[in-house]
């Protein structure tokens, strides 16, 4: 399933960055965005996923993102989540970047995550910007300023959050090991990050369902879900940093 260099790399790593995307939350049954049935199939984005579509109809951009985020909460981080908590604390240097929303990985026990999408569990004012707790998010109004409650995530067209980006390539590129996991690597800027990378001579491996839009650019590909073939890594690289 994984190459022995895989294993013997990680196994002597001192730095290693991790992407995630929407296949490994959907293994705790958050529904992916472009999988046929997944978030994006009643409605278009541009409806749902901009300033402009929530300045037009507010209520029910507020109203999906309070569907969803009930469904986020019912959630569980998988094994996969908790075998990369597991992961970095064997590791002087662990990152993982995420395109997720979903605070799993904060819930497994992940401590240097980078959000590039923002977190669905958390809102503030797009007037003020102050954030704002469950109660004003009901409201759906700031009690401050009256502006409008919205979720502290990226929508289309706008930038991510300050420096998460650099941080993250920073991080990619001064690893010993990147692992790009569950993602379809078509969204950019985080699809340039295993490329980075890659480029920079990191050692890099892809583990998905299925072969990513950048696959052939990796180093090794491990296909089948996160969540069981993650455990299994981890705890051959365990074994062998004597863990």
């Amino acid at each position: 399933m994984f190459s022995a260099r895989l294993i013997e790399r990680l196994t002597h790593a001192n730095s290693v960055a991790v992407l995630t995307g929407a296949g490994m939350s959907a293994e705790s049954g958050i529904a992916t965005f472009r999988d046929p049935g997944g978030l994006w199939a009643t409605m278009r984005p541009e409806e749902l996923a901009s300033m402009d579509a929530f300045l037009a109809n507010p209520e029910l951009v507020q109203g999906w993102y309070r569907h969803r985020r009930e469904i986020v909460e019912e959630a569980q981080p998988n094994p996969g989540h908790l075998a990369l908590a597991r992961l970095e604390a064997m590791l002087d240097e662990f990152t993982v970047i995420t395109q997720n929303v979903d605070n799993l990985h904060h819930e497994a026990g992940s401590q240097n995550i980078i959000e590039l999408h923002g977190n669905l569990t958390r809102n503030y004012c797009a007037s003020c910007r102050r954030p704002a707790d469950d109660a004003e998010l009901s409201i759906g109004h700031c009690p401050i300023c009256s502006g409008l409650i919205r979720p502290d995530v990226v929508w289309f067209g706008e930038m991510l959050p300050e420096g998460a980006f650099e941080a993250g390539l920073q991080a990619a590129v001064s690893a010993d090991v990147f692992l790009s996991i569950g993602t379809s690597a078509v969204v950019y800027p985080a699809a340039g990050l295993p490329l980075a990378a890659a480029e920079a001579g990191v050692y890099c491996a892809e583990f998905n369902v299925q072969h990513s839009a950048i696959a052939d650019r990796m180093d090794e590909v491990v296909l089948g879900p996160s969540g069981g073939t993650l455990p299994k890594l981890v705890e051959m690289v365990a074994t062998g940093r004597g863990w």
